[in-house]
């Protein structure tokens, strides 16, 4: 794959490059998107906010106007693009000149993404997943009639749920099977309408998620799957190295460690004050250093959202038990592992993980430049990614291609 650049500033390309890739999904177009790019000053997160919302802004109009004229194609897919244009935005909204922006912004998208849903062709169910004492937001996209092979589709760490369109709700509907996703604890509504944080142990939130698929006559019992994003990475393994009622997993990529993607930035002086147990001092000096890097700070205010606090020592702290080492040779099922060239949050984790399974099962599957798939997660290869993905499930579940 070509490797020119839509931005310099790293974050800023990766999330154009998602954008970009979302378009085979209705989730994006095409000449939208290069528009919109060619209008954000490269690293001002305000420009990037203003023209992606000037976009979404223009999609929802359209939804709306197509809506009114009773085109409910055109409305939907509108709608879509406005969600998907507005989950950009929203990114770097704590990092602009109104952070406050933030929670309406991401309103806005969850809106446009549920009016998209109200016209979905195939049947579509918001429902609600018993966990402790509340219950976790989700979508069910039916297969069919009868009892089919069913995907539990689980986000990373700061996608908006229109990501798991491309990323397999649809192609799974297309191929015969249930998808579900959910906002997880640290994830969209659990984080922003119930103050829900994020937790090691995802095993927690994936044993009620199993358990409410079980409770459908429309889901084959022995054929469930569990496929994980980004930091899903980390959580589908670990979930399923205690949840034993999944048929297959995918991770991708391979997370073992979730702590590297923070320390492999930070300079070894200041680890070693943390190591000594002088969290204040570290966080002082962190931030002091980040006064120098505008975009490393704006980014960091993003990664701790999810984990409900303002000090990264303990944020680092609590990411010390984040770590697969030790349980990922329970995992009683089959895995597939991706494991992207250019891996930029985790690289090498996707083999170590494979090395770590001890499954005869397990699937280690490259990515590469050479194909434009490389990076974390893929994200301008988003049908390629999902060809391998289902032809591997339908293996592993027994499913007979075609069918």
């Amino acid at each position: 794959m070509s490797e020119r650049r839509f931005f310099e500033v790293e974050g800023f390309d990766f999330l154009a490059r998602i954008t970009l890739g979302a378009a085979p999904y209705r989730l994006s177009e095409v000449g939208e998107v290069l528009a919109t790019i060619d209008r954000i000053t490269d690293g001002d997160c305000d420009s990037w906010f203003d023209e992606w919302m000037a976009t979404a802004r223009r999609a929802r109009e359209s939804a709306e106007e197509c809506a009114r004229r009773g085109n409910p194609v055109s409305s939907r897919d509108a709608y879509l693009r406005a969600a998907h244009y507005s989950g950009s935005a929203f990114f770097y909204a704590l990092s602009t000149s109104d952070p406050g922006r933030s929670l309406p912004t991401w309103r806005w998208h969850r809106e446009c993404f549920d009016r998209a849903i109200d016209l979905w062709p195939t049947p579509v169910e918001r429902v609600a997943i018993p966990y402790e004492n509340t219950a976790l937001h989700g979508y069910f996209w039916s297969g069919g009639g009868g009892r089919r092979p069913t995907l539990i589709l689980n986000n990373g760490s700061d996608g908006p749920v229109s990501d798991m369109l491309e990323m397999g709700a649809d192609d799974a509907v297309a191929r015969g099977y249930n998808a579900i996703t959910f906002d997880g604890p640290g994830q969209g509504q659990a984080l922003y309408e119930q103050g829900l944080f994020f937790r090691h142990d995802w095993e927690a939130v994936i044993r009620p998620v199993v358990d409410f698929v079980l409770g459908r006559d429309d889901v084959d019992p022995d054929r469930i799957a569990l496929a994980g994003f980004s930091q899903g990475g980390y959580w589908v393994p670990r979930a399923a190295a205690f949840e034993h009622r999944l048929a297959a997993i995918v991770a991708d990529p391979g997370v073992v460690k979730v702590r590297t993607s923070w320390t492999d930035h930070i300079p070894a002086p200041l680890m070693q004050l943390l190591d000594a147990g002088q969290d204040a001092q570290f966080d002082e000096y962190l931030s002091e250093g980040l006064k120098e890097d505008s975009m490393a700070r704006m980014t960091l205010v993003k990664r701790m959202e999810p984990y409900g606090s303002t000090s990264v020592a303990a944020i680092l702290r609590e990411l010390t038990k984040w770590d697969l080492t030790e349980v990922a040779n329970r995992i009683a099922c089959p895995v597939l592992i991706t494991d992207p060239e250019d891996e930029q949050f985790w690289p090498g984790q996707s083999e170590e993980l494979f090395n770590l399974v001890d499954h005869p099962a397990r699937t280690l599957l490259p990515f590469t430049t050479a194909e434009g798939a490389n990076h974390h997660c893929e994200p301008l290869a988003p049908q390629l990614r999902a060809q391998r993905m289902f032809d591997w499930l339908d293996v592993q579940l027994d499913i007979p291609h075609g069918t």
